[in-house]
C-alpha cells in the first residue's frame, strides 16, 4: 500500500483520488489548489470535501463542534466531565454587543480559580493560540493577542493527566492515539535552539509540512518560566516540556493506542459523537491514568472535532500512513451511504 510521505491538502486530495479509484468511486478536484473536490458515487450520492473537512457530518452540529464554548455548554448539560472555563470578549466585541465580560473580568475569573490558567481562541483548532499563562502581565498581553484573531476567549483551569485523541466513525472508534506535547531532551552538549532545529529538520524529513515554529513565543514564555533562555544546554537525558498543548500541528508526537481502549472510554467516545449529532468526530480526553483502563481519578473531554485531520498522524511514520488510507476509505464507505 504506497501512501505519499507529505499529506499536504493537495496531497490528501491524491489520496482522495486513489481511494476513489479503488472504490470504484469518482473523485473531482479543482485544479487551481487542489483542496476542494466532489465525490461521486454510482447509487446517485454526491459528497464534498474542503481540505481535511468531510462531507459527512450535518451543518449545525459540525458549527456547535467548532465552537468550544458552545459545545462545552452541551456537552456539560449531558453530564459528560468538561474542563472548567468561561467565556470573554475582545474589547470590539464587548462594545459591539453591550457585553461586560472584558479583558479586566476574564483576569479576575483567573485570579478566582487561580493561577496557572489556559486562554485559548473560541473558534481556532490545531492549537493555534492556546497558551498556559502564569502572571498578570502575560495574561493581557496573550488576551489581547487572541482578541485580533477571535473575538470569543476561553479561560479555563488546567487539568492534568494523559491527552488523547479517540476518532469515532459512526458507531466504531477508528483510531486512537495519544499526544505528547513537544519535548525536548538534552546530550548535555547542545543548546535548546539547536535541539529545537535538530528536531524541526527531523520532522521536515519525516514529512511533517506544518510544525512549530522557533520563533513562537509560547517558547519564549516556557522557557522564562523554567528560568532557561535558548542558549541553556539541558543536562543528558533531562526532557523539557516546551508547549502545553499536544496537538501534533505543533511539533507533538504520538503513540498508537488503537487496540488499547478500555470499552469504557469507546463508548464515552461513541455516545458522545452520537450525542453531538456527528458521524465522523474526534474525541480529546485528558486522563488522568491510562486509556486502557477503567477510570479510577478524574477524566475530562478536552474538546471535540468535526474535522479530525489524520494527515498530521500519517506524517509520523510508515504504519501510520496506512492506517490512514485505510481509515480514509472506511469514512469514503460511510459517507456513500444514505444515512
Amino acid at each position: 500500500m504506497k501512501v505519499k510521505t507529505i499529506l499536504s491538502q493537495p496531497l490528501l486530495a491524491d489520496l482522495f483520488k486513489k481511494i476513489g479509484k479503488k472504490l470504484g468511486v469518482e473523485v473531482t478536484v479543482e485544479k487551481e489548489y487542489g483542496v476542494v473536490g466532489k465525490i461521486s458515487y454510482s447509487n446517485g450520492i454526491n459528497r464534498y470535501f474542503r481540505g481535511t473537512t468531510l462531507d459527512i457530518n450535518t451543518m449545525c452540529s459540525s458549527e456547535i463542534a467548532r465552537d468550544k464554548d458552545y459545545s462545552k455548554i452541551f456537552m456539560k448539560e449531558m453530564g459528560y466531565p468538561v474542563i472548567p472555563w468561561k467565556k470573554f470578549y475582545s474589547t470590539s466585541w464587548t462594545i459591539k454587543i453591550k457585553s461586560k465580560q472584558n479583558i479586566n473580568k476574564a483576569w479576575q475569573f483567573a485570579k478566582k480559580i487561580g493561577l496557572p490558567v489556559f486562554i485559548k481562541p473560541n473558534s481556532k483548532s490545531q492549537g493555534i493560540g492556546v497558551t498556559k499563562i502564569y502572571n498578570r502581565v502575560d495574561f493581557f498581553k496573550v488576551f489581547k493577542e487572541i482578541s485580533k484573531i477571535d473575538n470569543v476567549i476561553l479561560v479555563e483551569k488546567p487539568v492534568t493527566g494523559k491527552d488523547y485523541r479517540l476518532v469515532v466513525l459512526d458507531k466504531e472508534v477508528i483510531s486512537a492515539y495519544e499526544r505528547i506535547p513537544l519535548t525536548v531532551v538534552g546530550d548535555g552538549k547542545s543548546n535548546i535552539k539547536v535541539l529545537l532545529e535538530g528536531k524541526h529538520k527531523e520532522f521536515q524529513k519525516n514529512g511533517r509540512e506544518r510544525t512549530f515554529k522557533i520563533n513562537d513565543k509560547r517558547l519564549k514564555m516556557t522557557l522564562s518560566y523554567e528560568k532557561l533562555t535558548f542558549r541553556s544546554i539541558l543536562p543528558k537525558g533531562k526532557s523539557l516540556k516546551l508547549l502545553n498543548n499536544a496537538n501534533l500541528s505543533t511539533g507533538g508526537t504520538s503513540i498508537d493506542v488503537t487496540e488499547m481502549v478500555h470499552p469504557f472510554f469507546k463508548e464515552t467516545a461513541i455516545g458522545l459523537s452520537k450525542d453531538m449529532g456527528l458521524r465522523l468526530c474526534g474525541v480529546d480526553l485528558m486522563i488522568d491514568g491510562d486509556i486502557s483502563t477503567l477510570p479510577t481519578k478524574k477524566w475530562y473531554v478536552i474538546e471535540i472535532n468535526s474535522a479530525p485531520g489524520l494527515d498530521h498522524y500519517a506524517s509520523l511514520g510508515r504504519k501510520q500512513q496506512e492506517i490512514v488510507e485505510l481509515l480514509y476509505t472506511k469514512v469514503f464507505k460511510a459517507m456513500g451511504k444514505n444515512n
